[in-house]
């Protein structure tokens, strides 16, 4: 029996139709003795813990299991009722991923609410529309901060309370606002078990669980419906392909009651939501909370994690700084690069033979080991989904025995359509679709001669039972979204391979069209760089242009330590730094080496560097780390004119 015959087949006590909350009872009762979360001293001045947990020392991480997370669920379900939830009350979450999200996410899903979520750190307009637009009753925020936040904007709202995570340094007990050990302790007081079973199991598979708004990369955010039946389906699927399967042998990794993850991209986000949270719980896994996305490796050495799941632009900085520990001496980096040379080639021999393998294992003892270790050291599954993944970056992961399964999916789609299964993971490739899921592929949407592949490109249509009905309240947007027939348009080009699995090509609205009529896709040139040493990010434009050309931010401390290897003295100054022509014909091979892999019309033609890094801070990124394409050219439309003005380049 093949593996995907298999998944189809597989049922057990984690697969069901149920709303999210009997989902997680059913999971607490099963495993009730085991590790549910796992959260890190000395982080939060947390109300909750001075009530009901001891807080660990700080930097120490101290577990609670699932029967101690199901009496905190439960109670803060039975406090929110108290406070005046009622079924289908909108109740947004604006926090850092941490314990008391989970817990909060749950306990307002088992009370019958709705969950809407807002990004930490998001501007006071922002804050103002994600709580407006769903029309949230209530708001769970971290901390002092965040509530100033909403009590700056509470004015244009209809709020009835508000529930701090942290403890409050307030002077004055103002009214409505709460700590969360508060609203643990009117649980406690009023929990009727009976009462609480009703509100678990009152929502329909078919009713509003969440609203989660799209990250705006393209203008104001719209917030998709996501229903109960929308993220149990996920879940199920999901547990399809990486669940305990029988036919699976001990070398092929699960999730399971036996894994153990740490969370840190943002809960507020789906990807997290459901890989990292709903998934994980129904599972029986055990999710430790990373200080910050900054404390990782700190983090994972402490924990000793089994699975995680990230971004791309995580595993790039994980990788960078792997890269630059080997870069201490000349012949560290001598080995170090050997050794991921070696770790390619064996990954993607058919039959390594005996040198490749003995050379394998020298280079497993003198780098990959220790890049293991440095990660916990018990890693056996790394998920990537958020965007595309450099093809030679999953390749050096993989060959160093880290394997990356790389996924693709949508908020609108719960999120997750497809992942490479563990059993048979094909590099450059987002994988087939899960089991349930129905996909199809529009050509009508590129030009003929814009991918030159076998099987089918196109735009990715989706149906299944985890896609989302619409849009809240955009009636017109919502009939966009979908065809006649009732597909959901996901407005992605991809490749749907003749084995089934499909590549991501391009965002269909980021499509450059050049002026010659030629069309080009930006994410794999961009991509191509993720390996550099010099290079950090890239963006490529040339919509409407003769020829394509690109941003690029320099890693500038490798960038120094190859002048210093040069004996050229580079100025301090980044925008010095970045006119530098020293600097300039430097790149210019990098760019070359990239421009290698594509057709004439698709090489970059010119570039220029940008002294600023893309982050989320200047607002050049989501915080889901997607650039925000639309402010990039904005802020650097000089030097974008610039590399246009007088060009006479042929296409």
């Amino acid at each position: 029996m093949t593996w995907s015959v298999a998944e189809r087949e597989y049922t057990d006590e984690v697969i069901a139709e149920t709303t999210l909350g009997r989902m997680f009872e059913e999971s607490a009762e099963r495993n009730a003795d085991r590790p549910a979360q796992r959260y890190k001293g000395g982080v939060y001045d947390r109300s909750l813990t001075e009530s009901v947990l001891h807080p660990p020392p700080p930097g120490e991480f101290h577990a609670i299991s699932y029967a101690e997370m199901r009496d905190v669920v439960r109670n803060l379900a039975a406090g929110f009722r108290h406070l005046g939830l009622e079924a289908g009350d909108r109740v947004a979450i604006y926090a850092d991923t941490r314990m008391e999200w989970g817990q909060a996410d749950l306990a307002l899903l088992c009370a019958g609410g709705v969950v809407t979520t807002v990004y930490s750190g998001s501007s006071p307009e922002t804050v103002r529309y994600l709580l407006s637009d769903p029309g949230a009753s209530a708001v769970v925020v971290e901390g002092e901060d965040e509530l100033e936040d909403v009590l700056d904007v509470e004015s244009d709202l209809e709020l009835e309370y508000l529930v701090s995570m942290d403890r409050l340094s307030r002077d004055d007990d103002r009214e409505g606002v709460y700590e969360f050990g508060e609203v643990y302790e009117l649980g406690s007081e009023v929990f009727d078990l009976e009462a609480y079973e009703s509100w678990v199991d009152g929502p329909g598979m078919d009713d509003l669980a969440s609203l989660i708004y799209t990250s705006g990369t393209t203008g104001r955010p719209k917030g998709v419906r996501l229903t109960h039946r929308n993220f149990r389906a996920n879940v199920n699927q999901i547990r399809k392909r990486f669940g305990p399967r029988p036919d699976k042998g001990p070398e092929v990794p699960t999730i399971d009651t036996e894994t153990g993850t740490v969370s840190f991209l943002p809960l507020a986000h789906v990807f997290e939501r459901l890989a990292g949270h709903f998934l994980m719980f129904a599972s029986g896994a055990c999710v430790a909370y990373a200080e910050s996305p900054d404390t990782l490796q700190e983090d994972f050495g402490a924990v000793g994690p089994t699975a995680a799941t990230s971004v791309p632009r995580v595993y790039e900085k994980i990788y960078d700084a792997i890269r630059e520990r080997a870069s201490e001496s000349d012949t560290k980096e001598r080995i170090f690069e050997w050794a991921v040379e070696v770790g390619r080639e064996y990954h993607e021999a058919d039959s390594p033979g005996p040198l490749l393998g003995a050379k394998r294992a020298v280079a497993d003892r003198l780098v990959f080991s220790t890049v293991r270790e440095a990660l916990g050291g018990e890693i056996e599954i790394l998920i990537s989904g958020g965007g595309s993944l450099s093809a030679e970056l999953c390749s050096l992961y993989h060959g160093m025995g880290l394997a990356i399964y790389e996924g693709y999916g949508l908020t609108e789609t719960a999120p997750v359509l497809t992942v490479n299964p563990p059993e048979e993971p094909k590099i450059g490739t987002i994988g087939p679709p899960l089991v349930d899921v129905e996909l199809q592929i529009d050509g009508s949407v590129v030009a003929d001669e814009a991918f030159d592949d076998p099987g089918e490109v196109g735009e990715l249509l989706a149906r299944g039972s985890n896609v989302s009905d619409g849009y809240w309240e955009k009636p017109r947007a919502t009939e966009r979204a979908f065809t006649e027939e009732g597909w959901f348009r996901t407005g992605d080009v991809v490749h749907l391979r003749p084995d089934g699995y499909l590549e991501f090509r391009e965002r269909i609205k980021r499509i450059l069209v050049l002026s010659t009529g030629k069309n080009v896709a930006p994410a794999p040139l961009e991509d191509a760089f993720a390996a550099s040493e010099v290079v950090e990010q890239a963006m490529v434009v040339g919509d409407g242009r003769r020829f394509v050309s690109a941003l690029l931010v320099a890693n500038v401390e490798n960038l120094r330590e190859w002048a210093d290897e040069e004996g050229i003295d580079l100025p301090e100054d980044p925008q010095d730094l970045c006119e530098d022509e020293r600097v300039r014909e430097y790149l210019e091979a990098q760019v070359g080496r990239v421009n290698e892999g594509f057709d004439p019309h698709e090489t970059i033609k010119k570039f220029r560097l940008v002294p600023r890094e893309f982050t989320e801070e200047n607002e050049m990124l989501t915080p889901t780390m997607k650039k925000k394409r639309r402010v990039i050219l904005e802020r650097f439309e000089d030097r974008i004119e610039e590399m246009y003005e007088g060009a006479e380049l042929e296409a």
